[in-house]
């Protein structure tokens, strides 16, 4: 299985946050056949909401196309390691698979500055597999801040 397959749209909705001068982060959840189900991109800014961070909105998405609240047969394809927020929110959403790009040494949440998605002492537990194309979304992003401190 080819992990690169599943992050090259969630870049694609990563560089549609760049363009709106947001942090440059995409997701995508895919379902058990491998169709697109759910998109979103950081808009943070765009709509004033701390919230609105890209996974928060492609799973939202997913679960309103599939009617469903679990998207245990789906994969999570992220640009960046998810937060605090967006971990609780896989794990809640019971989310299969989750796929990210590059790690995040300050809020990352599946592994390094902590695991919530491997916690035992939560009900779901997802595979995980990070840094798939891990320089490309780092780039990505250090192009990104560079230009604010500009």
């Amino acid at each position: 299985m080819d992990l690169s397959y599943y992050m090259e749209p969630a870049f694609r909705e990563a560089i549609k946050a760049y363009e709106k001068k947001e942090v440059p982060v995409g997701a995508v959840v895919f379902d058990a056949s491998g169709h697109v189900v759910g998109k979103g991109h950081n808009q943070v800014e765009e709509l004033t909401d701390a919230t609105a961070h890209a996974e928060m909105i492609a799973l939202t998405a997913a679960m309103a196309t599939l009617r469903s609240k679990y998207l245990d047969d789906c994969t999570l394809a992220v640009t960046l390691e998810p937060c605090p927020m967006c971990a609780g929110a896989i794990v809640s959403a019971k989310v299969g698979r989750l796929i990210f790009g590059a790690y995040d040494p300050k809020m990352g949440a599946c592994g390094t500055v902590m695991n919530i998605t491997a916690s035992r002492d939560l009900n779901h537990r997802p595979e995980v597999y990070g840094g798939v194309l891990e320089h490309k979304a780092q780039s990505l992003l250090q192009e990104f801040f560079r230009g604010l401190r500009k």
